[in-house]
């Protein structure tokens, strides 16, 4: 079994980090199949239907319109712009150091600029354009988790409310991903001054001393597995049946308006019919 972190002896005889052990892209990958599989039998065998509170007015029920707007144009394409330059980080990355050789360094550079900027477009996008606070837990959502927790371990409890825009899983997906890639790239554009990238940045090995650089390589490393399963549970969760409906928003932009009111609260978001952003601020569901 190899270690987390590959260690080397440095000129004046320091022994200082240099990268993460390769091992930990196995760990990574096979946890994430593990977790899909042990995910997709759960549900097979002791899955129950979503059961909500349901206290919709007629009025509100006929605000929604057939064909309900999750993503626009510019969302959609942000996100597969951002998915392409992901995947192309990751196999840049991870296939040389298993048996897969190439001439990878360029590509791998490349692809993070591209990823770097769309991130940063997407915080612009997000912060002025779209509904802001839309992916971030309120106090419904920790409320209900509580509530969903009780009942399925058998405890009474109110039923929970239906989602808003998007559901606390995927609100705390989004920040452990914002966490990672936010590490990636602060590590990446540093480590880029260690690398001929042809005159975008000036090449300085020196600007840090070696166990800066061996620490900076190991923490870009980690994020770097731990999005390998990220991505995998991503992509696991957006091919399941009851999950299809939503991973098609991301291609055609909309949802049917029935899947809307099954799965969320129109009280918590109420969306235009052609803008990510809503028409009334998100609001808390007050208490039972």
């Amino acid at each position: 079994m190899g270690s987390i972190v590959e260690w080397a002896t440095n000129p004046w005889g320091q022994s200082v980090p240099i990268h993460i052990g390769w091992v930990m892209i196995w760990v990574c990958a096979f946890s994430a199949i593990a977790f899909a599989v042990v995910h997709a039998l759960y549900l097979a065998v002791f899955g129950k239907p979503k059961v909500f509170a349901v206290n919709d007015t007629p009025e509100m029920v006929n605000s929604i319109p057939e064909k309900v707007v999750r993503h626009g144009a510019v969302a959609r394409a942000f996100h597969w712009i951002m998915a392409t330059s992901m995947f192309t980080l990751l196999f840049t990355a991870f296939l040389p150091k298993v048996g897969v050789k190439f001439d990878w360094v360029t590509y791998h550079w490349i692809a993070g600029l591209v990823f770097t900027a769309s991130i940063i477009f997407h915080i612009i996008h997000a912060s002025f354009f779209l509904d802001f606070w839309a992916i971030w837990p309120d106090r419904t959502d920790v409320r209900d988790a509580f509530r969903r927790m009780q009942r399925f371990f058998g405890k009474p409890a109110p039923l929970p409310a239906r989602f808003s825009k998007y559901p606390l899983e995927n609100k705390l997906y989004h920040s452990t991903i914002l966490i990672t890639g936010l590490t990636a790239i602060f590590t990446g554009l540093f480590m880029m001054k260690r690398v001929n990238t042809h005159n975008i940045f000036t090449r300085n090995p020196y600007l840090f001393g070696d166990m800066t650089w061996g620490l900076m390589y190991v923490m870009h490393g980690l994020v770097g597995v731990s999005l390998i399963a990220l991505v995998f549970v991503h992509v696991y969760f957006g091919i399941r049946p009851e999950k299809r409906e939503i991973t098609r928003t991301m291609i055609q932009g909309w949802m049917h308006k029935e899947f809307f009111l099954e799965e969320h609260d129109p009280a918590r978001w109420r969306p235009g019919k052609d803008t990510d952003t809503p028409l009334t601020p998100p609001s808390e569901v007050p208490g039972d």
